[in-house]
């Protein structure tokens, strides 16, 4: 009987242990102080909650703002200037990890304008159903404009702004004539080069003691309907989004008599459910639309209490766009 209570408590004693280093990121669990532990945590989650608020800054919501249908078969196309925003809180970058939250930094209104283009490749059995567009993007993304951001050494740019593309394609369903909607669903496939915020130097202990790195590639599916009525032109969708990319943490270890400078490679993979709400004015040729839309939280586990960040909270975004069809 005793060996029977001992035996139980031990399994208590361990699973009291236990619960809470499973918590932790097992990159972080070698270091032998809780200072270097806490710091690696925070540059580690800082990435993971970043990765999907970046996925939905270049994906934002309908791939060609506006509009539901196919653009009805060669000889139709159509090219957009927009600009997605989110509203995002960063983390403060002075973390040496003797505290249990890391205090907020800025909160930024991130925008990243894109230029996006559809052409109409097969206008599809009649009603539209089956009807083809081939979809492209440049995203533009901003880094020297924000503080503490800079692009990788080796992206491309133009004009100081770092590029990212995209392609995909639109199917339609029904093509909106009468009083049907217009209903297509679209499959994009984007990419960014590496984007990093912070910088870690082991000559300048005054610098940021954590920064990550990320860059990103996203595939989006889209479900969308909408109707033009006059010259006010209304669509809606739903979507689903997968994030993936290579991450790099830089940190620096504050546990030795000359803090060193640690990193830890790894990579990331996450999934996001999409809404989103289009209106604005359909003019001939012109094209006025913005869009509002919400992408969905998920609870991923984070070991690091970010102050005025909900890590598994969904996030709202928005856009503006010019598009121009013919």
């Amino acid at each position: 009987m005793r060996i029977i209570r001992r035996s139980a408590g031990a399994i208590v004693a361990l699973a009291a242990f236990a619960a809470p280093a499973a918590a932790q990121n097992t990159e972080c669990a070698g270091y032998g102080t809780s200072n270097a532990r806490n710091v690696c945590n925070a540059a580690i989650d800082g990435t993971r909650y970043f990765h999907p608020v970046a996925g939905i800054l270049i994906s934002g919501g309908n791939p060609v703002i506006g509009s539901a249908a196919a653009l009805g078969g060669l000889g139709h196309f159509s090219l957009s200037l927009r600009a997605n925003a989110v509203s995002v809180v960063l983390p403060d970058l002075d973390y040496d990890g003797s505290s249990g939250t890391v205090q907020s930094g800025d909160t930024i209104f991130a925008p990243a304008p894109q230029i996006e283009g559809a052409i109409g490749l097969w206008g599809g059995l009649p009603g539209g159903l089956l009807a083809v567009d081939l979809l492209g993007a440049a995203q533009l993304l901003p880094t020297d404009q924000i503080d503490n951001f800079r692009l990788d050494q080796d992206a491309t740019t133009v004009g100081g702004l770092g590029l990212g593309v995209g392609f995909g394609a639109r199917i339609g369903i029904l093509s909106g004539a009468g009083p049907l909607p217009g209903v297509s669903l679209s499959i994009m496939r984007r990419n960014i080069p590496t984007i990093q915020y912070g910088t870690v130097s082991a000559i300048d202990p005054t610098g940021d003691d954590y920064a990550y790195a990320v860059d990103l590639h996203a595939t989006n599916l889209r479900l969308t309907a909408g109707k033009k009525i006059a010259a006010f032109a209304v669509a809606a969708g739903l979507g689903w989004d997968r994030y993936t990319g290579d991450a790099r943490v830089d940190f620096r270890d504050p546990s030795g008599v000359v803090p060193s400078v640690e990193t830890i490679d790894f990579g990331l993979k996450q999934s996001r459910g999409i809404g989103f709400l289009n209106a604005g004015f359909d003019l001939p040729i012109v094209k006025i639309m913005g869009e509002l839309g919400y992408q969905t939280g998920k609870d991923q586990n984070l070991t690091t209490n970010f102050e005025d960040v909900d890590t598994s909270g969904g996030k709202v975004f928005g856009g503006v766009g010019l598009r121009f069809a013919f």
